[in-house]
């Protein structure tokens, strides 16, 4: 069975919204459009890069896919290259035209299709595509989760993690690593079960 990678941007205060660009989603008024890019350095680059090593489908909410379409095909560079030789999947509620090369339209049952894919692929990447990340969220249908937490507060926007989140145990799979300008690469994989609880007082003694 395939692996599902979620793969996000975030803030320190849990902001994912728009990271690329000013007009890449201004909904509810969203001012910080672009906030990543004054803290791109070389070692996230290639960070992102190396993490998509066996990549072999992307999964993408409709947003994402419009931002993607109108950018990928007519770059050039390693991701460019990836990006426009892999089958792309597009989750939507409606019945868009999908022109980017090999695209291709979820069914009505997003969720059956994903589990459906695992079936078909070794390691699909979901970029951004926030929205659609909290059902795969709410359905624990992932398996691992890259965020890069940027040093920066917005105090408002669309979060990674937003209601509907249900209990879920994570591992960190590797040493957490820092940019320069301070992004710290956290990569994590899906464990069983929901998180216990104890009781910390039972033995403490003070004095």
């Amino acid at each position: 069975m395939g692996l599902i990678h979620i793969d996000l941007f975030t803030t320190l205060d849990g902001v994912a919204q728009a990271p690329g660009g000013p007009h890449e989603d201004l909904e509810n008024g969203f001012a910080f459009g672009g906030w990543q890019a004054p803290l791109l350095d070389e070692v996230v680059g290639e960070q992102v890069v190396a993490g998509m090593a066996g990549m072999d489908a992307l999964l993408l909410g409709r947003r994402t896919y419009d931002i993607f379409a109108a950018y990928w095909p007519h770059a050039d560079g390693t991701i460019a290259r990836l990006f426009n030789r892999l089958p792309k999947y597009v989750a939507s509620r409606q019945t868009p035209a999908l022109e980017w090369a090999g695209s291709s339209l979820l069914g009505p049952d997003a969720v059956a299709a994903v589990r459906e894919l695992r079936d078909r692929h070794e390691n699909i990447h979901v970029i951004g595509s926030l929205d659609f990340v909290q059902t795969l969220f709410a359905e624990r249908l992932f398996d691992r989760l890259t965020l890069w937490v940027y040093p920066i507060l917005l105090g408002g926007g669309k979060k990674v993690f937003a209601a509907g989140v249900v209990p879920t145990n994570l591992r960190l799979l590797e040493p957490v690593v820092a940019s320069p300008k301070g992004a710290v690469l956290q990569r994590y994989a899906l464990s069983d079960g929901t998180p216990g609880v104890g009781d910390m007082t039972a033995g403490v003694q003070v004095g």
